[in-house]
C-alpha cells in the first residue's frame, strides 16, 4: 500500500523545454555539442558544489564573447510554465492528507531563484509537501542511490510504500532498484493529475 508519494519538479509540476533550451545554448555557445567537461560542472553546480558565482564565472571565461546576461538566459531558458490546475492537484493531496508527500529535484540555485520570480504561487506550492529537496541544498543528485537512501533513511520510510514520480528514465530505474514504485511519466503525452487513474494499480 502506497502511503508516501515523491515526486520530481521538473517536467512533472513546471514544464520545461529541454530540446528548444539545447538547441538555444548551442546555437548562443557556438558550439556542436556540450562538451563532458561542461556536463561536469553542471552537474558539481547542480549538487551544489560550485557556487553561482563560479558556476558564471566558469561560462564567462570558457566563451568570452558572452556577458552575464547571455549566460542566465542560456540556463534558464529551459523552464516555461507552470499549469495551475498542477497546484491545485497537489494542495488537493495536501488538504486530504492521505500521503506523505515528498519532492525531490534535480536543480540549482539559478533555476529555483527564476522560478521564484515567474511562479507567484511557489511558496504555496513548496508548503504542501512534507519534505521538499533540492539537489543543490542536500548536496546529492539522482540518479545516484545515496540521494534516494537520503530521503528513506531521514524519514524513515520503507521503499515499498513509496511511489516515485520523475520524468527520467534513469532516475526511475534507481529508485526502482532500491524496492520503490515508479511512475517514469511521459511529460508529452501525461499528466501528473492523471496520477489516480494512470496508475490505478498502486492504490
Amino acid at each position: 500500500m502506497i502511503k508516501t508519494l515523491i515526486f520530481d519538479f521538473g517536467d512533472v509540476f513546471i514544464n520545461l523545454d529541454k530540446q528548444g533550451a539545447m538547441k538555444q545554448v548551442l546555437e548562443l555557445f557556438k558550439l556542436e555539442t556540450l562538451s563532458d567537461e561542461i556536463i561536469a560542472f553542471n552537474c558539481l553546480y547542480e549538487q551544489g558544489l560550485i557556487s553561482t558565482e563560479e558556476f558564471i564565472a566558469f561560462y564567462l571565461e570558457n566563451f568570452p564573447d558572452l556577458d552575464e546576461e547571455d549566460v542566465l538566459y542560456a540556463w534558464n531558458c529551459i523552464l516555461k510554465d507552470f499549469p495551475e490546475h498542477r497546484l491545485e492537484f497537489i494542495k488537493k493531496l495536501a488538504k486530504e492528507n492521505r500521503y506523505t508527500l515528498i519532492l525531490l529535484s534535480n536543480t540549482n540555485e539559478l533555476h529555483i531563484d527564476c522560478i521564484k520570480e515567474r511562479v507567484s504561487f511557489y511558496n504555496d506550492f513548496k508548503n504542501c509537501f512534507h519534505k521538499f529537496y533540492l539537489s543543490h541544498e542536500i548536496q546529492l543528485r539522482k540518479p545516484d542511490s545515496s540521494i534516494y537512501n537520503f530521503v528513506l533513511k531521514e524519514n524513515n520510510l520503507n521503499p515499498t510504500d513509496c511511489l516515485f514520480i520523475d520524468d527520467t528514465f534513469e532516475n526511475t530505474e534507481a529508485a526502482k532498484q532500491l524496492g520503490m514504485h515508479v511512475w517514469n511519466i511521459d511529460e508529452t503525452s501525461q499528466d501528473i493529475v492523471d496520477l489516480f487513474t494512470a496508475k490505478k494499480e498502486f492504490f
